[in-house]
């Protein structure tokens, strides 16, 4: 009675033993109770490697994988050796030597037809194991088999398992298997991570109460027609493509992926936004030289007429405004092409505040709309500071446009001041807002790329950390002073330079070139012409006017001009093609040639320009400017 229970108690352990190497003390103990060996010696099967592995061993020297009884207990058990244990041995092809024992009894551990392992129990004293004992081992053994590959089928599952999860985890879509009634099998993290759900918390959860509930009507669709259809959701401001694959499975299943769109929708906008950019420059273009031809015209007539000292009294200032204004609307033109113009451009040495007054011009309607009121205060005699006029203009117009929309939050109007000051051996230029300020937590991440707190749609969060990068490569910086409720200041530091030598000073400009001249003068606007004419004429020099290229071309191979002064943009032939067909057939005369444009924020304009070398005036150009290209023209040989 006392053996069976004892053998009840060991089967209902090993039923709970998941482990090989509880298993294998559970079966060692059960056996030193019951049979009581001098020597006990257990050795399990590695699959992977088909050897023997000592698990367990009584002796103060464990026995080793080739022991002669192991191996006799697997290969010949199960098997009982009363008496002369060596001799029994020896006839079954085994030799011991004088380790044998006196008794001796082993049996193999068979599990699904193999043998997957050996017991080896030894004693003493000859006749201490016979069949009662033999049978004992049997029953024991048998328990044990079935419990150990028990437990390594529950050690591959839990490794499957663990497998299973380090895959999925590592794919970054995020994942979710459904059975056929929408039931969660099972998730990954990243899946887990986007709901704010424990992992092992999903399994056994409706989708339909576990998604949020704006998902429901994509996420129905894309179940609708598993494979072929891919629906958007959003989580906050992530953009997610869901997509549903069905399972291989005969019951229904489905797999949900969740792929994050959000960057990639991010670069999309950016490259769309670009190419935005790119056509409105294009368009600046055309617009800015259809407005500065016939502002060329209204600013050299009123120059001439202002030379030509027979305007009457009364029509003298009427006359300054019509320049005055004519001056600004060229401004205004040039602002926009400088602003739009996307060349990397050459540093030059500059006075910070004609940058800093175009950019107000630039962006005063947009503020007076916004009813915000700006101020510029320049200190005297700042040190002019090497830059790229038009970075360090962009520069400003983020900072005042950030500022601008911070007031606009406020729901009413505001103000911002520009300051610029002396700042080690360079300048300092403060943009402060009256608008609500900065919070600390956000203006630590202010400068950081793609962080925005605007609305979708309304900032890529790129603005402030570009003009960071524009400033470093100036060697310079842009800092944050900003509080709670009392408006934001973004300071600019740009540092000096050594001012060059001062060039000699030179008697003042004539009225005119003292030298006459032979003009060819290019343009297909007939107001132009006229007033070049009409102008170089006053001026005492003989004047050709064409109003195309063919016969420009004609014309400057026919006679010599001093000077050829030709636009670059008309129909038919271009100044362009006709200073290449110049250059061609009369080098010498093609060195005559002065542009005119109203166009230079086309790269292939400026590129052009550059590369022959020739002056060239920007439309509309004042009378001071013409007089300067003149008289720099060189002698034309007699």
């Amino acid at each position: 009675m006392a053996l069976l229970e004892r053998l009840t108690t060991l089967s209902r352990e090993l039923a709970g033993a998941f482990r090989p190497t509880t298993v294998v003390e559970l079966v060692a103990r059960a056996l030193t109770e019951l049979l009581r060996p001098d020597r006990l010696s257990i050795a399990l099967l590695d699959v992977e490697t088909n050897r023997l592995a000592v698990a367990y061993d009584s002796a103060p020297v464990p026995a080793v994988t080739d022991d002669p009884l192991l191996q006799l207990a697997l290969r010949r058990g199960p098997l009982a050796l009363a008496r002369d244990v060596a001799a029994e041995a020896a006839r079954l092809g085994v030799a011991l030597g004088d380790a044998a024992p006196a008794s001796w009894i082993g049996a193999p551990l068979i599990a699904g037809g193999r043998a997957i392992g050996a017991v080896s129990l030894g004693a003493g004293q000859a006749g201490a194991f016979g069949d009662a004992e033999q049978m004992i081992m049997a029953a024991v053994v048998a328990q044990a088999a079935i419990a150990l590959e028990n437990a390594r089928l529950v050690e591959l599952l839990s490794s499957g398992k663990r497998e299973w999860e380090r895959t999925v985890d590592a794919i970054t879509q995020a994942i979710c298997i459904l059975d056929a009634q929408g039931v969660v099998r099972r998730a990954n993290r990243i899946f887990a991570g986007l709901l704010g759900t424990p992992v092992t918390a999903l399994p056994g959860r409706p989708w339909l109460g576990l998604l949020p509930p704006v998902w429901a009507d994509p996420v129905m669709r894309a179940l609708a027609d598993p494979g072929n259809t891919s629906v958007e959701v959003r989580a906050g401001e992530r953009v997610l493509l869901l997509t549903a694959y069905p399972t291989t499975e005969a019951d229904g299943g489905t797999v949900l992926v969740f792929e994050d769109q959000t960057e990639k929708r991010r670069l999309q906008e950016q490259l769309i936004q670009s190419e935005k950019m790119s056509a409105i420059g294009q368009l600046i273009a055309g617009v800015a030289h259809d407005l500065n031809n016939p502002l060329a015209s209204v600013v050299g007539f009123s120059d001439f007429l202002a030379e030509a000292g027979e305007v009457p009294p009364r029509l003298a200032e009427p006359l300054q405004v019509i320049r005055q204004e004519a001056e600004r609307a060229a401004t205004i033109v040039k602002n926009l092409l400088s602003f739009a113009r996307r060349q990397e451009g050459e540093r030059r040495l500059q006075p910070i505040k004609p940058i800093l007054e175009s950019t107000l011009q630039l962006l005063a309607n947009q503020l007076m709309a916004s009813r915000i009121e700006a101020t510029l205060r320049v200190e005297p005699d700042l040190p002019e500071v090497e830059v790229n006029g038009n970075q360090i203009k962009q520069v400003f117009v983020n900072l005042i446009n950030n500022g601008a929309q911070a007031i606009a939050e406020t729901g009413h109007g505001g103000r911002i001041w520009v300051t610029a000051k002396r700042w080690l051996d360079g300048v300092a230029v403060s943009v402060t807002d009256s608008g609500p300020g900065i919070p600390d937590e956000i203006a630590g991440r202010v400068f950081e790329p793609f962080f925005t707190t605007k609305p979708e749609g309304k900032g890529t969060g790129l603005g402030l950390s570009i003009c960071q990068g524009i400033l470093k490569e100036h060697g310079g910086r842009l800092t944050l002073e900003a509080k709670p409720g009392a408006g934001a200041t973004f300071i600019v530091e740009l540092p000096g330079t050594t001012p060059p030598a001062a060039p000699p000073e030179h008697a003042a400009e004539p009225g005119a070139p003292a030298r006459k001249l032979r003009v060819l003068v290019v343009d297909d606007e007939p107001h132009i012409l006229h007033y070049m004419s009409a102008t170089l004429e006053s001026w005492g020099h003989t004047v050709e006017v064409a109003s195309d290229g063919y016969y420009a071309l004609e014309r400057a191979l026919a006679e010599p001009f001093d000077v050829i002064i030709c636009d670059l943009r008309m129909p038919h032939l271009g100044g362009r093609e006709m200073y290449h067909k110049l250059a061609h057939q009369d080098p010498h005369a093609a060195e005559r040639v002065i542009f005119a444009t109203g166009d230079t924020v086309r790269g292939d304009t400026l590129r052009f320009l550059e590369s022959i070398g020739r002056p060239y005036l920007h439309k509309p150009f004042t009378l001071a400017e013409l007089r300067r290209v003149l008289g720099a023209a060189p002698q034309q040989p007699r």
